[in-house]
């Protein structure tokens, strides 16, 4: 059986990422996903899309971000990749961590967005080898679960 997929590669600028929003919006309906989870998949992956506009290329540098949806068993995989610098991610990783049971206002711009994707999505990895790779995985509820 072939795994559902598709693949976008948009600009790496701000006004192209609401076309991956509808992908997705697209993708994961087909796929089953209730409409809050694929909300707080949109969320995620503007959060990561967003990481790759505002930091992957030095400014007047031109670059891409391609995204790659992917439905495997019970899950589906967005991944959000490009080619700019890349990032250290266990400080930043650590840093939204400590955001857990905390006031929003404690928060600083800094890793709010690698927080939302831990707090919306059931995996996250983060890849900074060539570029930085996000892959946001998210499981389809079950009817049975949802009772």
């Amino acid at each position: 059986m072939i795994k559902p997929w598709i693949s976008l590669t948009i600009p790496a600028q701000a006004e192209y990422i609401d076309m991956v929003r509808l992908a997705l919006f697209g993708f994961a309906n087909k796929a089953g996903f209730s409409y809050e989870d694929i909300e707080d998949m949109k969320v995620a992956v503007t959060e990561a899309c967003n990481n790759a506009v505002l930091h992957a290329y030095e400014d007047g540098q031109t670059g891409v971000i391609e995204i790659v949806f992917e439905y495997i068993e019970d899950r589906i995989h967005i991944r959000i990749k490009d080619a700019g610098e890349s990032f250290s991610y266990n400080p930043a990783v650590n840093k939204a961590a400590s955001l857990h049971n905390r006031p929003l206002s404690e928060a600083s711009a800094g890793g709010l967005g690698i927080y939302l994707m831990h707090a919306l999505m059931d995996q996250v990895e983060v890849r900074t080898e060539l570029g930085t790779e996000v892959i946001l995985t998210k499981r389809l509820a079950r009817k049975e679960e949802m009772a």
